[in-house]
Parts: structure tokens; C-alpha cells; sequence
């Protein structure tokens, strides 16, 4: 396990100390954790139907699949861009110990720098990466959505005080302004006949409303300044971590390279709308998980026993929620896409099983993500993601030639389920969390999740495919679901017999 740097509560500079940030796991911080957490559950959930619904005016009367694919294309690059804008350094101050006022000025000189050093080259380079990823259309909407780099440079030292804090209420409150008026600007311009350009500009919007609310949130933390000493030892921090994320995001995102470069763009608009609804569970969840999970896992790194019975517990949780949501996707694809999206986006739904399937080993994988970056497995963690991706671009290419957007789709799952996650177990059990206890925490909703298949096969085919057919079909479901996954809510709970156990209790291998 690497040594995790962390300021010295004296000096405000990072020192050697493998410890995380000084908070016991009381009960106070557990009421502090499962606050954010709520907060950030509803604010995923109510942002997420809003997505839902705006996505459903803009695929029925604005936009078709071409529009699609380059909007596809440009969101690729920018949470590719995203992913490494900010050097990984704005992390430290969720990570290290001390006042992180005393260094935030250099983390915020080195994120705004490599995030308009990043958004030259992008400029710069927008024709050809447009050109290579099968749509020279996306030029323009490249060089404006990406201005979201720099915007986001800037707004990730503020953003992250309020990650160290749990404050998920304030944050609520910023990505609603956000949504609105990032909606409101994307529908204005798309029924004027923007196209994709409309995306791009609402993205702007946004994150520039975004960044005011989080300055108004945390003031005082915008504010540059530089330290060499302390940008030395931010860079050691934050560049694995940011190559690490950097391979995560190519690994979600290859796939619509892959899809633009080899089908084209009518092709990459179906695909795109497809991964966006395989998206919603794992968003809704994996988002408000993940919002409250790093910093979490952070204060318990230095037990093992606290850190296996927390993520054996929050894995529970996001598969519990996760699993029926994929699963009624799944088994009523084409129905479900035929009546949100119209007729004319059907092609989507050959590739959604698929893609249901991939949001569920991922949701896990980027918890597990999570708490090798909060325990300090940094270049453990880019080996992972380095074989995922090394593995995921042949077969993709190959599932592309072969059976197009579900081939992708097949290959990804393929992937992911026979290479990554083994390794992934592997890697949390050198972190002291056992196989035995993430079997545990995932067998009751897997079991619900084959009861609820099982309903849907038997009942879609008599009930017929429409609206109120697809409602009792899934109720019944869903109440198959609950019904199996009751006996775990005790351990969902934290309480009585079904609590994680002990880190010597478990099968470490």
C-alpha cells in the first residue's frame, strides 16, 4: 500500500504521515455521513428525472441521432478532459490532514493552469480528434463545451471544501440552479435549431452557475497563490490519482470512440441514447454514493475492521438500490424505449440488456474505485485501470465489426465481468476486505434480481407490451423483489446479527 501524503497540522505542508483525516468513526460522524448521503440521494434522483425528462422533449421533437452522436462525441471528450483537468490535486483537500486553507491556494493555481493548458490543446487539436472520432461536425461543439474544463478547473477547489464537509445540502441547492439553467438555455437553443450546438452552450451555462454557487458556498477559497514545496508534493499526490481517473474515464468512454469511429454517427446517436438510460440507475446511485463515499472511507482508513464493515455495507446498499432498476430495464427494453423515446429510437434497445448489465458491475467497480484511492493504492489502482482498458479496445473493435452496437456492448460486459472484477476482489482483499463479506453483502439482491427476470419472462409475453402491461409487469416485479431482499435489511441497517463481521472473520483470499 503506498504512503498517502498528508499535510502537517502545523505548517499546512504535506508530510510523510500515512494517516487520513482525524475523524473517528462515532456515532456523530455516522449521523454526519448518512445526512450527506440523503442530501445527495435526493439531489441525484431529482436531477436525474429532470435529465430523464429533458432528454425525452429533445429526442421527440428536437433532436435525432446524428444530433446525438455528436453530442456524444463532444460529452466523450469532455469527461475525458474532466477526468485529468485539475492534476488530481484538488483531492488533497478531502485527503489531508490540517487546515486545507493553508495549501488550497496552490491547488487552486495548478488546476486553473493545467485546465486551460489542457483547453488550448484541445482547441487547437478539434478538427482532427473530431475527425477521428467519425464526426467532423463536432468541431464547434467541441471547442465551446470544452470551456466546461476550465470552468471546472476553477470551481474544483471550492467544490471540494464542500465534499470534505458533507455539506450535500449546499451542494443540492447549486446543481439545482444548475440544472435550470442549464435546461432552460439547451431547449431554448435546440427549438431554434441549434442542433448539437445547444448542449454545449446549456453545458456552459451550468458549470458557470455552478462555479458561483460553490464560491458563495465556501467563501474565502478562491484564492491563488503558489508554494513550490507544497506544489511538489500536490503533484506527487495527485498525478497517479489523476492517471488513474484518466483510465477510468477512457475505459467509460471508449466505447462511443469506438462506436463513432467504426458505425458512424446515426449509429453513435442510437448507442449514446442507449448508454444514457443504462446510465440512470448507475448514476442515480453510483452519484450519491460516490458523492459521500470517498471522503468516508477516508476517515476510516486506518482501521481495517471500521473500513471492511463500511464498504461491505455501502456495496450492499448501491446493489440493493441498483439491481431493480437494471433489471426492469433489461427484461422491457424495447417496450420502455418504443414508448419514452418514440418508434424511431427502437434501434437503442437491442443494445440495452447489455448495457444494464455493464452499470451494475460498474456501479460496484467505481465504489470499489473508491476505497483503494481513500486506503492509498494508487498504482495499484492504475494497474487495474490500465489492464481494463488495455483489455476493453480490441474487443470492442471486434464486438463493432462483428455485431455492431451490441456487439460493444457484449464485448464491455464481457470484459468487465471475466477480467476486471476477479481483479478488483483481488485488490480489496489485500486491503483487508474479504470475499466473503462482499458475496454477503451482494447475494440477496442478486437473488431478487433472477425472481424479478424470471416475473418479467413469465408475464411480458401474456400481458402484451403496453403502457398499463409494462406497469402491472413491473409492479409484480418489483414486489418479488422486495420480498427477497427483506431478510438483508438489517445488515443495509448496520445492526443486530446481519452487521458486517469483523475483518478476522473473513475469507481474506
Amino acid at each position: 500500500m503506498d504512503t498517502v501524503r498528508a499535510p502537517d497540522t502545523e505548517t499546512g505542508e504535506p508530510s510523510e504521515a500515512p494517516a487520513p483525516p482525524a475523524l473517528p468513526a462515532t456515532a456523530s460522524f455516522e449521523r454526519k455521513v448518512r445526512s450527506a448521503a440523503r442530501w445527495s440521494l435526493i439531489n441525484t434522483v431529482v436531477l436525474r428525472l429532470g435529465n430523464f425528462a429533458t432528454g425525452i422533449v429533445l429526442a421527440r421533437f428536437a433532436l435525432g441521432p446524428a444530433e446525438w452522436g455528436v453530442y456524444g462525441v463532444a460529452q466523450t471528450v469532455l469527461l475525458v478532459l474532466l477526468s485529468a483537468n485539475e492534476l488530481g490535486v484538488s483531492l488533497a483537500i478531502v485527503r489531508w490532514e490540517g487546515d486545507p486553507r493553508r495549501f488550497a491556494p496552490t491547488v487552486l493555481t495548478l488546476s486553473t493552469l493545467s485546465s486551460a493548458l489542457l483547453y488550448v490543446a484541445l482547441f487547437a487539436t478539434a478538427p482532427t480528434v473530431a475527425g477521428l472520432l467519425g464526426s467532423p461536425d463536432a468541431t464547434g461543439v467541441l471547442r465551446v463545451m470544452c470551456l466546461c474544463v476550465l470552468i471546472g478547473g476553477v470551481a474544483a477547489v471550492p467544490g471540494q471544501f464542500l465534499t470534505r464537509e458533507f455539506a450535500q445540502g449546499k451542494r443540492m441547492i447549486i446543481d439545482g440552479l444548475n440544472f435550470v439553467v442549464s435546461t432552460s438555455v439547451t431547449l431554448l437553443l435546440a427549438f431554434a435549431g441549434w442542433g448539437a450546438m445547444s448542449f454545449a452552450w446549456g453545458a456552459v451555462a451550468g458549470n458557470t452557475v455552478t462555479l458561483i454557487g460553490c464560491c458563495l458556498a465556501a467563501p474565502g477559497t478562491l484564492k491563488y497563490g503558489w508554494d513550490p514545496g507544497q506544489a511538489r508534493k500536490l503533484l506527487r499526490f495527485g498525478l497517479p490519482l489523476a492517471g488513474a481517473s484518466l483510465l477510468a474515464l477512457a475505459v467509460a468512454n471508449v466505447n462511443t470512440m469506438v462506436v463513432g469511429a467504426t458505425l458512424g454517427s446515426v449509429a453513435l446517436g442510437f448507442y449514446v441514447l442507449a448508454f444514457n438510460v443504462s446510465g440512470w440507475p448507475v448514476r442515480i446511485i453510483s452519484e450519491a454514493a460516490r458523492r459521500v463515499s470517498f471522503a468516508g472511507f477516508s476517515r476510516l482508513a486506518d482501521s481495517p475492521q471500521a473500513l471492511a464493515q463500511g464498504f461491505s455495507r455501502a456495496l450492499g446498499v448501491v446493489i440493493t438500490g441498483t439491481v431493480p432498476l437494471c433489471v426492469l430495464l433489461a427484461g422491457l427494453a424495447e417496450p420502455s424505449v418504443r414508448l419514452i423515446y418514440g418508434s424511431q429510437w427502437t434501434p437503442a434497445a437491442a443494445a440495452l440488456p447489455w448495457l444494464m448489465a455493464l452499470g451494475l458491475i460498474r456501479i460496484a467497480c467505481e465504489l470499489a474505485y473508491d476505497c483503494m484511492v481513500a486506503t492509498g493504492q494508487r498504482r495499484l489502482l492504475l494497474l487495474v485501470q490500465g489492464l481494463w482498458l488495455a483489455a476493453l479496445v480490441p474487443a470492442l473493435f471486434l464486438g463493432a465489426r462483428l455485431n455492431g452496437i451490441v456487439g460493444v456492448s457484449q464485448a464491455q460486459v464481457l470484459v468487465a465481468g471475466g477480467l476486471v472484477v476477479p481483479v478488483f476482489l483481488y485488490a480489496l482483499s489485500r486491503g483487508g476486505i474479504g470475499v466473503r463479506s462482499i458475496g454477503r453483502a451482494c447475494a440477496w439482491p442478486f437473488l431478487g434480481g433472477a425472481v424479478m427476470a424470471a416475473i418479467i419472462l413469465g408475464l411480458e409475453r401474456p400481458l402484451g407490451d403496453g403502457p398499463l402491461a409494462l406497469l402491472a409487469v413491473g409492479t409484480i416485479a418489483l414486489a418479488g423483489y422486495v420480498l427477497c431482499v427483506l431478510p438483508s435489511r438489517d445488515f443495509l441497517r448496520g445492526v443486530g446479527r446481519h452487521a458486517p463481521p469483523r475483518p478476522d472473520q473473513q475469507d481474506m483470499r
